[in-house]
């Protein structure tokens, strides 16, 4: 595969004075301008409430600060993350006058409950309803993982513990087939497509109209007129700048069904904070494909934002499809009240492969943490290497923790970040944790042709992620994540591959590089750092 550079890209014509005014004029009367308005509005006015309220009378400041006190006390005990408990008492305690208001709109999950009720609700119903037989499916998975744990124990553990924490089975009689750059999954994708039969779903984080979504839209108008029926499933937040606010009613119209996961308001909640991270499709049961991939432009390469997008994907023929079907649906019924039963999703043919492959997904709704876990367990079971792609990097201290003490273990700890980011104050705290994982041995690369979007684990010739899931808080915590576990299959040496020929176009960050930083940017990358969980 042949990496096209920056300078395969056409570039856009030198903008004018009138291109300009109308840039503006888009953006501020865009959906995320006016709602962005409106809650610093929102905030402003509680934050002014608040400060005159403290500054009226001596006692009600006191009072404000002996409640933020007890609010740290409260903080204390919670199980959350440790960072995410440290950043949330920094500013409880930097603020107390706000900081514990704060706290309690945005950083319990208790407002999380009530949709994680209504989740489970929907997740135990979809597979309950004519499903077959619920005792031949939990023998079959078992018939598989103790195929696995005969011939790898080590392996058969990352896999049980995510059938045991997630519920999602390890299958065999499934191809995969693994995309290193967009472009090719963009055109499998359109294959694919063309040849549904029965239905497609499509779930994703951002859509936006371009070369990419609008060759997938008049395939699936194709389609649709064809009988095959249609879902669509985006998270407003992140098509909030690319899409407008009615363009589901727009789908529908062409007779697609339509779900708009956990719609964006223009008013201050911690419910916000959750987000459909998930890249899945789904072609008649039998076809799966997810990634890193976003159906946008840039992830094609067909637009420059970044410098050279890099991302990667994977396709999936065969039983394992079933995983992703289930994360489908399950978003789906929760967000569109739909009832549905698994049964009518179910794959309908087998094959023939080498290998193991464990699709799985992970909930903000619950502290299983599964995502981090799995990567956790990646590094820990890790003997000789353990080679990680992800756009960003920000660590808990779990992750610190298991980087470092592989690498000084004598375990081969490579990391590649993006060169060009796409959101400065988080490449700031991506750069802030380069000197303490260089010091124990982590070797540390930039994708010096723009950025990497990839999320890619693969250790020790036997082990490979491919997902979603970024190296950071918001998708270990915040995010419905999912990712294809690989074990003994091709696709972990195709991973592999992808991995040193992407470091032969990257450079390599040193201590020399990091002592050359200068001090204020440095305590710039600290301070942001302290309040990394609270992006």
């Amino acid at each position: 595969m042949v990496f096209p550079l920056r300078a395969h890209i056409q570039p856009n014509s030198p903008p004018t004075r009138r291109s300009g005014k109308k840039r503006l004029a888009k953006i501020l009367t865009s959906r995320l301008f006016i709602i962005g308005v409106l809650i610093l509005i929102q905030l402003f006015l509680l934050l002014f409430i608040l400060v005159r309220l403290g500054t009226m009378k001596y006692w009600i400041s006191v009072a404000f600060t002996v409640i933020s006190f007890l609010m740290v006390l409260c903080i204390l005990p919670r199980e959350d993350n440790p960072s995410y408990k440290i950043s949330w008492i920094i500013l409880v305690m930097a603020v107390p006058l706000v900081g514990g208001i704060f706290y309690l709109m945005f950083g319990r999950k208790a407002n999380s409950r009530r949709m994680a009720q209504q989740m489970e609700s929907y997740t135990q119903s979809l597979l309950h309803i004519d499903h077959g037989d619920p005792l031949q499916d939990k023998v079959q998975s078992e018939q598989t993982l103790n195929l696995l744990r005969r011939n790898h124990p080590a392996l058969a553990r990352q896999a049980d513990y995510i059938y045991n924490a997630s519920g999602f089975e390890l299958y065999q009689n499934t191809q995969a087939e693994y995309f290193p750059i967009g472009e090719a999954f963009y055109q499998r994708l359109l294959q694919e497509l063309r040849g549904a039969k029965r239905f497609i779903l499509l779930e994703y984080f951002i859509i936006q109209p371009g070369k990419m979504w609008d060759s997938i839209l008049k395939i699936l108008e194709n389609r649709r007129k064809h009988g095959v029926q249609i879902r669509i499933l985006y998270d407003d937040v992140g098509c909030v700048a690319t899409l407008p606010s009615l363009y589901g009613d727009y789908l529908r119209k062409k007779g697609f069904q339509v779900g708009v996961f956990n719609p964006f308001h223009p008013r201050l909640s911690a419910a916000t904070n959750y987000r459909d991270h998930r890249k899945i499709c789904v072609i008649d049961g039998n076809v799966g494909f997810t990634g890193g991939i976003n159906l946008a432009d840039e992830y094609i390469n067909a637009r420059e934002r970044f410098g050279h997008w890099k991302d990667s994907a994977v396709m999936l023929r065969g039983e394992a499809v079933q995983s992703l079907t289930e994360m489908f649906l399950e978003l789906w019924q929760f967000t569109c009240r739909e009832q549905l039963s698994l049964s009518d999703f179910l794959p309908t043919v087998r094959y023939d492969c080498s290998g193991f492959v464990q699709p799985y997904g992970d909930s903000p709704l619950d502290s299983l943490y599964v995502a981090e876990n799995v990567y956790l367990q990646i590094l820990n079971n890790a003997r000789s290497y353990v080679y990680i792609t992800t756009p960003y990097l920000i660590l808990d201290n779990e992750m610190v923790t298991a980087l470092c003490l592989a690498a000084q273990s004598g375990i081969d700890v490579r990391i590649i970040t993006p060169h060009i980011p796409d959101k400065w104050y988080v490449h700031m705290v991506t750069r802030s944790h380069y000197p303490q994982l260089l010091r124990a041995g982590v070797r540390i690369f930039e994708y010096t042709p723009g950025f990497i979007h990839a999320k890619m684990f693969v250790s020790d010739d036997n082990t490979a992620v491919v997902g979603t899931t970024n190296v950071d808080f918001r998708s270990f915590y915040l995010h419905f994540e999912c990712g294809a576990a690989f074990y003994l299959s091709p696709v972990v040496a195709q991973v592999k591959e992808d991995f040193l020929r992407t470091q032969t176009i990257c450079e390599e960050i040193t201590l020399e590089h990091e002592r050359a930083v200068k001090a204020p940017v440095r305590l710039l990358r600290s301070l942001l750092r302290a309040f990394a969980p609270l992006m």
